[in-house]
């Protein structure tokens, strides 16, 4: 009996879903209008897709905390119980219809040319589904590792990946938090090196709510509001009137820029470049 089986992250669901919203994260800054991986995400990880629901258990196993081992375990089985109930047949067309898309619209080296802080989370998720599914024979050793590897994560203390922008790398100096960053990566570290923890959230909250207009509005509609609120409280510390009146049709231009029924690409890219009016504008008056 052979023991030698690979991981295949071109295979791995929780990979091609974060490596896509990567690169949804660098278009978005890009200003590109068009984004293939927009596309992408909205096909096939939607809520009525095999690949969709079984992302949201990647999710559940990489992002659900318990301080308790046992119950670590329960929820392994609970989860791999749900896994056991999609549909294998429709999972394995919409991951090669993925994978094919994929390759039409990207270059394979460069998309799966990056390195990911959680891998060996996300490899350990795909062998325990791949055992549930296929009934492939792992080895006694690499399904060990995997469960175990599982549950550390679960019984973490540092609580959700999805929320932990600044975890344990907070000692680390500015560089390897960057590097380590979820959601950005390493070509995007190098060009955005400056970004904000407003600029970060506005990208999370983009990224994990695609297929949730509604609360990616709300949270858009939210944050308009406290950037006017910021902005005219910079109004009182500018004595040139030039600036001021430029500051003023900029609070006024929220509106139209950022309101939104429905939520664009265009709308995330303006609050972005609002947050950095505002980066610019309390640096200027720390200075003074």
């Amino acid at each position: 009996m052979s023991y030698n089986k690979k991981h295949n992250k071109i295979k791995n669901t929780g990979i091609l879903f974060e490596l896509l919203t990567r690169q949804i994260t660098v278009d978005v800054l890009n200003n590109e209008k068009n984004s293939s991986a927009i596309k992408i995400l909205k096909e096939f990880f939607n809520i009525n897709t095999e690949l969709g629901k079984e992302n949201e258990l990647y999710k559940v196993l990489i992002e659900k905390k318990y301080k308790n081992l046992k119950h670590a375990e329960i929820l392994i089985e609970a989860v791999s119980k749900n896994r056991r109930k999609l549909s294998n047949r429709r999972l394995k067309n919409e991951k090669y219809n993925l994978i094919k898309t994929i390759k039409e619209c990207f270059s394979m080296k460069d998309f799966f040319n990056t390195k990911l802080p959680n891998y060996k989370i996300l490899a350990s998720i795909y062998t325990l589904f791949e055992g549930e599914a296929t009934r492939k024979d792992y080895g006694p050793v690499i399904e060990t590792d995997s469960k175990v590897t599982l549950m550390e994560n679960i019984n973490a203390i540092d609580g959700s990946i999805k929320k932990s922008f600044k975890p344990t790398f907070n000692t680390q100096d500015e560089d390897i938090r960057l590097l380590t960053y979820q959601l950005l990566i390493d070509k995007f570290n190098k060009k955005y090196s400056n970004l904000n923890e407003n600029q970060k959230d506005l990208l999370r909250e983009y990224i994990n709510n695609l297929s949730n207009t509604n609360s990616l509005k709300d949270f858009i509609d939210t944050e308009v509001a406290k950037v006017k609120k910021i902005l005219k409280s910079h109004l009182t510390k500018i004595d040139d009137k030039i600036t001021k009146i430029k500051l003023n049709e900029a609070i006024s231009h929220t509106e139209t820029s950022t309101r939104c029924n429905f939520v664009k690409d265009s709308h995330v890219v303006a609050l972005m470049r609002y947050y950095e009016l505002i980066k610019e504008l309390d640096n200027v008056h720390q200075n003074k």
